[in-house]
């Protein structure tokens, strides 16, 4: 499973997905101006996305590498929200609008926990989209995902499909674990990372982020529900402040646990701990299962994130885990997620 730079193919079932939205559009009662007004109401507010970075080869010689990738103008004064891994690391960024024009950008600040970013270029009055309420979504419904992929001329591209399932989440080891993402078979290429997935609203209600290289037409989107809360704080502050204990941990499945011959199925099992840690400091080790925080039980991995949430940095937590056959109640103190 990666983020971003590997090409998926529409097929044919979502070229007849598309046919179907178009016809659905056409024989709504104002003609043509359902999905395809929908669409030409979007487009403006959707930007391409250039990035520069400079690498040093073996030899320690200067080598300039591009990105490229997405982005959704979310406030009339310029701020673009866009993924995390798309400006990660680059010396300059470079904003495309639909109507040609150029802007150098600057970035306000990201989220890896999310893999959001916001950036911003100087320029006033512009188009903005409405993040939508994800919660609403249904498995089933249709989704329009719109970005610019492949280096390909002529503007955004777009494509259709249905969401496919709702609260995924995305355990890849060595990268954040992205949760309650939106699973879509939309087309979704390199290059569409940073883009809105709209409804048939014309509401944001993912931002594509990602896809599984040995797949076809499985793509993901972090839902707009997750976005909102870290889109209004990277404006304001330039950071998501959230607690962590500094570990590294993946969802205990039946399937995990067998794997493992571990006699339970349910937790969140510690892979890595990080030295100098708070967990390190607690006592935790890489084979633990996090049961329970403050009492409160942790089926998965998005539950120990979402346990930790109601906590402050600082504060000192109670983790119940189980190591061996024993259950013991270890103490971290929460650090600053960074």
């Amino acid at each position: 499973m990666r983020r971003a730079p590997v090409a998926f193919v529409a097929g044919a079932l979502g070229a007849a997905m598309l046919l179907g939205a178009l016809a659905e559009a056409r024989s709504h009662p104002e003609g043509r101006t359902g999905v395809p007004a929908m669409v030409r109401r979007a487009l403006p507010a959707v930007v391409s996305i250039t990035t520069r970075q400079i690498e040093h080869d073996q030899f320690n010689r200067p080598v300039t590498s591009r990105g490229l990738g997405s982005g959704i103008i979310v406030d009339r004064r310029g701020y673009i929200l866009t993924n995390a891994h798309v400006v990660d690391g680059t010396e300059q960024i470079k904003v495309t609008l639909t109507d040609g024009r150029a802007f150098r950008a600057t970035l306000v600040g990201k989220d890896g926990f999310t893999d959001l970013a916001v950036i911003r270029i100087e320029a006033g009055n512009l188009p903005a989209l409405r993040l939508g309420n994800s919660g609403r979504l249904a498995v089933g419904e249709t989704v329009i995902a719109i970005g610019s992929p492949l280096w390909l001329e002529g503007g955004p591209t777009v494509t259709v499909g249905v969401v496919s399932a709702l609260g995924r989440s995305m355990e890849d080891p060595g990268l954040p674990v992205l949760h309650g993402m939106i699973q879509t078979d939309a087309a979704i290429n390199a290059g569409n990372s940073g883009g809105p997935l709209l409804n048939l609203a014309g509401e944001v209600v993912g931002i594509n982020t990602a896809m599984i290289a040995s797949a076809h037409g499985i793509g993901f989107a972090v839902s707009s529900a997750m976005a909102k809360p870290v889109v209004a704080a990277l404006m304001a502050t330039g950071r998501v402040i959230r607690p962590t204990i500094r570990l590294e941990a993946v969802t205990l499945t039946p399937q995990v646990a067998y794997a493992n011959d571990l006699p339970i199925e349910h937790g969140a099992l510690v892979v890595r701990v990080d030295p100098d840690g708070a967990a390190e400091a607690a006592g935790l080790e890489a084979g633990d299962v996090i049961t329970a925080v403050a009492g409160r039980a942790v089926r998965d991995l998005h539950q120990l994130h979402e346990q930790l949430d109601r906590h402050q940095i600082g504060e000192e937590i109670s983790l119940s885990v189980w190591r061996a056959g024993t259950t013991l109640t270890l103490r971290p103190r929460l650090e600053e997620y960074r």
